[in-house]
């Protein structure tokens, strides 16, 4: 392992060294690695690879493609509760320039799987390899920096864990511009009056040479949500391209760069070190704060009741906010676009994703830093108890923006979601030192990873919450829709007759949104209420968490090491 300097005894830093040389190395890898939370970019591109314009019918669906972020998600606690251990024995170099291998091929293999039309190879690349990519990523900086910075542990995670939370910052506007730049137009037809449409199990045809030919219909609803922006119409299926492919292409390289040169930038203290004039606190005021002076071994945490109580604390604060930010782009333009169209666009949700990103960073730093001075376990109370409040509150907004539209509910839905965003992101950068307080500082890498499994729980039950909850509600909206249409004028814009709505809502044809246009006038458009069965089961998980946060005790002293 001590080839190209990648090993541990490499890495030791000599006497004198500048320990705030380490958190910039550590922030970038981060960065780079958190550009995951932008993945909800990347949804607009690859439910249209095939209908450019719009979805088509052999286009992939919202809920298959959300998956991939679930998997990467999964395969970061997997990996990261290997790495732990793995990152004690051969340093934060070598784990670092592994993650930087995994994240970037990740990127590469997941464009080859767009190029090709195989969704599996998104999953196996940007899911599976880029996830592990993440996990050993997400574990390197964190135990290094709480080494360097014992005085401080809760800034030290927080500064560690702050560029995760803002990868999506840079990400987001990356993504942006580069499906802007590569984007192609499918082929236009004409208006949807000047072309002669056809419909033959529940797809669209033009005739074009003789011959017929598969097409997306644009209404004028549906403008703001292609890609970049053009006439409402007629567009040939598979006639132009996304720019998803040389978007994941062009990122691998980037990153793969980028975390290369920031693993070989980490050092470590050596055994003993402690910070120039800093003298650890006293028993008295360590155990006011619930800080154990004793350390206990990795093995041992596990078998610790502590462990798992921390593990659902952490499981259900990242279940209640990770299926938001895997739709967030999405979300946004289906509870205000209908309502709020001259305000939100598709251009003002890609900035709420930008604005989740910056509290989620900021919140890290912010509340893992407060931490430091109210104590770990008031922090997570405050994030549970406050939480449950702003959950519950979107569901309201959305309620009455439905019935009256207006910027007011825009501004306290898009206040609320912030601030949960910050308590979400500050729940990941409290939870190393709340778990340095509670096992030592000794094993804290091993132990914080093998206790992101929490996350990889987290990263199935808040998108499956969320999907299952909103295509139930989706369908339901639909139907009800579908019921106040006139038949007549259901057969003439579609092709086919009410009977067949199942089909035509699977093949993409029928959506909420075209449904909207040919309802009598005065039907409330259900798009906004999407959601709301979602935002209350988050709140009941956070208060399955704040019960659990009540019974965190320090450790009984017979998992203590003793003495070594």
């Amino acid at each position: 392992m001590s080839f190209f300097g990648l090993s541990k005894k490499n890495i030791i830093a000599k006497p004198g060294f500048n320990r705030w040389l380490v958190p910039p190395a550590s922030i970038a890898i981060h960065l780079c690695i958190g550009s995951v939370y932008a993945w909800s970019m990347f949804n607009p591109a690859l439910i249209k690879v095939i209908g450019g314009a719009a979805s088509s019918a052999d286009d992939w669906s919202l809920g298959q493609v959300v998956w991939i972020f679930s998997v990467a998600i999964v395969f970061l606690g997997l990996a990261a509760a290997f790495a732990g251990k793995w990152l004690e024995t051969v340093g934060p170099r070598m784990v670092g320039f592994v993650a930087a291998c995994c994240w970037g091929g990740g990127f590469m293999i997941g464009g080859a799987g767009i190029m090709t039309h195989q969704l599996w190879l998104i999953y196996f690349g940007y899911g599976v390899i880029g996830g592990c990519g993440l996990g050993l990523g997400y574990v390197s900086p964190v135990s290094t920096l709480i080494r360097w910075f014992p005085d401080r542990r809760g800034m030290a995670a927080g500064m560690a864990i702050m560029g995760f939370g803002g990868g999506a910052i840079i990400a987001k506007l990356s993504i942006d511009n580069l499906l802007a730049c590569f984007y192609k137009a499918p082929e236009y037809l004409g208006a949807i009056d000047a072309v002669e449409l056809v419909t033959e199990g529940g797809r669209r045809f033009a005739e074009i040479a003789g011959q017929l030919t598969e097409v997306v219909v644009v209404g004028a609803n549906d403008v703001s949500r292609m890609i970049v922006p053009g006439e409402p119409g007629v567009y040939v299926v598979n006639s132009g391209s996304t720019g998803a492919t040389e978007t994941f292409f062009t990122l691998g390289i980037i990153y793969f760069v980028i975390m290369t040169i920031a693993a070989f930038s980490y050092r470590i203290p050596h055994e003993g070190w402690l910070p120039q004039g800093w003298v650890p606190h006293t028993a008295e005021k360590a155990e006011s704060k619930m800080i154990s002076q004793n350390d206990v071994h990795i093995d041992q945490a596990l078998k610790t009741p502590q462990f798992y109580l921390l593990w659902v604390v952490l499981c259900f604060n990242v279940t209640a906010g990770i299926g938001v930010i895997g739709v967030a782009k999405t979300m946004m333009s289906e509870i205000f676009g209908s309502t709020l169209p001259f305000i939100v666009d598709a251009a003002y949700a890609g900035t709420y994703v930008l604005m989740i990103s910056v509290f989620n960073m900021l919140g890290r730093f912010f509340w893992a830093s407060i931490s430091d001075y109210i104590g770990r376990k008031v922090t997570y109370y405050i994030f549970f108890a406050l939480g449950i409040f702003l959950y519950l509150s979107i569901p309201y907004t959305a309620i009455k923006v439905q019935a009256s539209p207006a910027a007011i509910w825009l501004t306290i839905f898009y206040g609320a979601t912030m601030i949960i965003f910050t308590m979400y992101g500050g729940g990941f950068a409290t939870i190393p030192a709340y778990l340095a307080d509670i096992f030592g500082a000794r094993y804290v890498g091993g132990i914080h990873g093998r206790l992101l499994t929490a996350w990889s729980t987290a990263g199935v039950l808040g998108p499956l919450a969320i999907t299952q909850l909103r295509e139930a509600s989706r369908i339901n909206a639909i139907e009800g829709l579908a019921a106040k249409a006139d038949p007549a004028v259901f057969e003439r814009t579609y092709g086919a007759g009410i009977s067949q709505l199942s089909q035509l809502v699977e093949q993409k044809t029928v959506t909420i949104s075209n449904l909207m246009a040919i309802v009598p006038s005065g039907v409330t458009d259900p798009s906004p209420t999407l959601y709301n069965t979602t935002m209350y089961v988050m709140a009941g998980l956070l208060a399955i968490a704040l019960i659990a946060n009540v019974f965190v005790r320090p450790v009984h002293e017979r998992h203590h090491m003793n003495g070594d």
